[in-house]
């Protein structure tokens, strides 16, 4: 495995390239100050008005309370095909308007079964989508074409060819776009970012990330009927049709339980994508790979039998090799990153994790946590996602993950999970977006994996 030099002209070159791609986000540490309004005040011409598409666990959990508490953003619609879920996500919102005076509650909050008809109304300027993950791009690339800025749940595509498609749209319709990852807005991510960025662990040897290794087999599925809540054709879309059962879809009556979806291949690729967007993508954007792909994959994994009813990759181990020779090992296990370099390691996770008594994140030795970067260094501004997509909605600057970097940072897990599913090492283009001299891989980068081999 060939090092990785990060030397001061590379990191030259990574100052000025964030600075032209993303200069709103990325500022000397003097300059860095809060965009958000004083403490009660609110402007009636600076006000986001947001749609919520789909308002299952992720909405109302955490984008429902993050979006109707940012005092530069109303919540003014909600959408959902299931008629319970949209009620709660409805008294969810009117609640949390009515425990705050310093809150501008809209005048009313419209509900929707149809996302396009939330989509024609001009007074919305934004939606955030929380549907499940076969709807995703379909919903935010109809959403930009109604002139609707954007914030996507991750993954935010099931195959390459809509990570294309969203940053094409993106880039014409002149929406802004947010990956809604919250990973980024980690404390220990940020940290990790801004040392390796600006060189302290010197010229990287190695990578490895982790992410949990917590899906599992199901067994064959009865058809069920549908509850009366639900508009499962809707819910259906373009996706594999298939009777209904429970464990495809979701808990009725239920926001805690974790959808069935997620472990089934009509609707989601699984862990690959699901935690390979916030781990792979913090060691990605740490190392300044999150505007590119690489160029050699090859992947074993472990499928559950046949017969399984969810078919997820159980377990896998992917290698991808970068075009100056850094390779990157991507593998389940638990959730964290380590970057290895010559001056030192960092081990990163969520703020919460415990990583042997460090909580997210750690390093050898110890003293590279209290390094101070320097005015003239690159800074990343730390603030929750949210925060992110409201302010450069209001400011028409560039998010911290706009389609870009979620086209490449999803699209590099979707080739992790190809070369698993061919069992073939893929070389990719990166000029051209394509696989080279793998035709049985190639087919599925306009269409997902929806079967196991």
């Amino acid at each position: 495995m060939k090092n990785r030099p990060l030397n001061s002209s590379r990191r030259l070159f990574l100052k000025a390239a964030a600075g032209m791609i993303a200069a709103p986000l990325i500022v000397p540490s003097h300059a860095v100050t809060s965009c958000a309004l004083a403490q009660g005040q609110t402007l009636p011409n600076n006000l986001l008005r947001t749609g919520l598409i789909g308002t299952g666990r992720q909405c109302f959990y955490h984008n429902i309370p993050g979006y109707v508490r940012n005092k530069r953003n109303q919540v003014v619609a909600l959408c959902d095909v299931d008629s319970w879920r949209l009620a709660e996500a409805k008294k969810n919102v009117l609640e949390l308007y009515e425990k705050s005076v310093s809150l501008v509650k809209p005048a009313s909050i419209e509900t929707y079964v149809d996302y396009k008809e939330l989509l024609t109304r001009t007074d919305i300027d934004a939606v955030m989508i929380s549907t499940p993950d076969h709807w995703h791009a379909v919903q935010a690339v109809d959403a930009m074409r109604a002139g609707k800025h954007v914030a996507l749940e991750k993954p935010i595509i099931r195959t390459i060819a809509e990570g294309k498609e969203l940053v094409k749209v993106s880039a014409e319709t002149k929406r802004i776009f947010r990956v809604d990852s919250e990973f980024r807005s980690g404390k220990a991510a940020h940290q990790a970012a801004e040392l390796v960025r600006n060189g302290r662990l010197g010229k990287i040897k190695s990578v490895l990330v982790s992410v949990p290794q917590s899906d599992v087999p199901c067994p064959p599925q009865a058809a069920m009927p549908v509850p009366p809540e639900l508009d499962y054709e809707r819910w259906q879309g373009s996706a594999i049709k298939a009777p209904y059962t429970l464990n495809r879809v979701h808990t009725p009556r239920n926001f805690r339980n974790r959808p069935g979806w997620m472990r089934h291949l009509y609707y989601c690729d699984g862990m690959v994508t699901n935690w390979g967007t916030h781990l792979l993508n913090g060691a990605l954007w740490s190392l300044g790979l999150d505007r590119t792909f690489p160029v050699e994959i090859e992947g074993t994994g472990t499928y559950p039998e046949p017969e399984s009813f969810w078919n997820v990759l159980l377990k896998f181990e992917i290698k991808y090799r970068y075009a100056d020779g850094l390779e990157i090992v991507y593998k389940t296990g638990s959730p964290y990153y380590k970057i290895e370099g010559e001056k030192g390691t960092l081990t990163v996770s969520f703020d919460w994790q415990d990583l042997d008594g460090a909580k997210g994140i750690k390093a050898e030795p110890a003293s590279l946590l209290n390094e101070v970067i320097r005015p003239d260094e690159i800074h990343f501004l730390l603030r929750s996602e949210k925060e992110d997509f409201i302010d450069s909605v209001l400011s028409n600057k560039e998010t911290l993950e706009p389609a870009v970097v979620g086209h490449c940072v999803t699209s590099t897990c979707l080739l992790g999970h190809l070369a698993v599913r061919t069992g073939e090492k893929l070389r990719w283009n990166s000029e051209r977006e394509t696989l080279e001299g793998n035709p049985k891989a190639a087919e599925y980068l306009d269409k997902p994996v929806t079967t196991i081999r």
